[in-house]
């Protein structure tokens, strides 16, 4: 919502005030400056970017509509799943958990904590590592290396991705540009028209410039930063999850591992150490 609300007012607000300036909505509509900026972009961006980035491009999008969407709630439940799995390790081993880990949809311990069960990433980031943990890797250095080393694959793969959209978004002013002069071109070509005609085809031409300039700045680059929040939301969700793995893992409480973990949790949507430990006390 926030995402369509957002393009709303840019759209909006653009045609609005070019209406209050005695503006023609009917200038505005150049079929010819659509199809070279957007063709063109289109092009340039399939030329820069490998097969795998173009077929992350309608999820990338979809990330960047949606947003930041973590809540203290989904971070909140995080910790308390954490402390269930570590209480439950503690006192009777991994092997238990074995079927919880490899069937978590179907696991009464994940279903009982449904919002951080929609994060599918962060689902099978925990479980992933669970698995290596059963399986007797339980050296926290090891843990450690391996966990960063795939954050920070993670990280390289969605700042290409974000890179890929900016330099789009960065292009586009550019592309406008030769929209633009293709125009004077054409209207160079019917210069012997009356004065009238002539200031349509100067107007029209102009508007490649324009539409390079909003689609740039009023919705790609725009585009561009949310899809980065966002990925650093899921490197943020990720980490508290790190966090509390090697904590447990160094040797530390299931309450205190998950206090190291809280502690990773941005302040804005940080649970108090009182909430989290009325939590922790009222579950089953």
């Amino acid at each position: 919502m926030r995402f369509w609300i957002g393009i709303g007012i840019v759209v909006s607000c653009i045609l609005l005030g070019y209406l209050i300036g005695g503006g023609h909505f009917i200038v505005l509509f150049q079929p010819a400056e659509f199809i070279i900026i957007l063709g063109v972009g289109a092009g340039s961006f399939i030329i820069s970017n490998s097969s795998k980035t173009l077929s992350q491009v309608r999820h990338a999008f979809m990330i960047a509509r949606e947003g930041a969407s973590y809540t203290q709630d989904d971070y909140l439940e995080s910790l308390l799943l954490q402390f269930t799995i570590f209480k439950l390790a503690r006192s009777k081993g991994m092997l238990p958990l074995e079927s919880h880990i490899d069937h978590p949809h179907e696991s009464l311990i994940f279903q009982s904590f449904p919002a951080f069960m929609k994060h599918t990433d962060a689902l099978n980031f925990l479980c992933d590592y669970l698995r290596i943990i059963s399986m007797g890797c339980e050296n926290p250095f090891l843990i450690e290396s391996l966990i960063d080393q795939e954050i920070e694959t993670l990280e390289d793969e969605n700042n290409h991705m974000t890179s890929a959209v900016q330099n789009l978004a960065d292009a586009t002013p550019a592309l406008g540009i030769i929209a633009a002069v293709l125009g004077v071109i054409h209207t160079m070509g019917a210069i012997d028209q009356p004065p009238a005609q002539l200031g349509r085809l100067i107007g029209g031409a102009l508007v490649g410039t324009f539409l390079g300039v909003l689609v740039s700045y009023g919705f790609l680059g725009p585009i561009a930063h949310s899809l980065k929040e966002a990925y650093t939301a899921r490197r943020g969700f990720l980490m508290v999850i790190r966090a509390g793995l090697l904590a447990y893992l160094s040797g530390q409480a299931p309450i205190i591992a998950i206090e190291f973990a809280r502690k990773n949790i941005d302040a804005s949507l940080r649970p108090s150490f009182d909430e989290l430990e009325k939590a922790t006390k009222e579950l089953k």
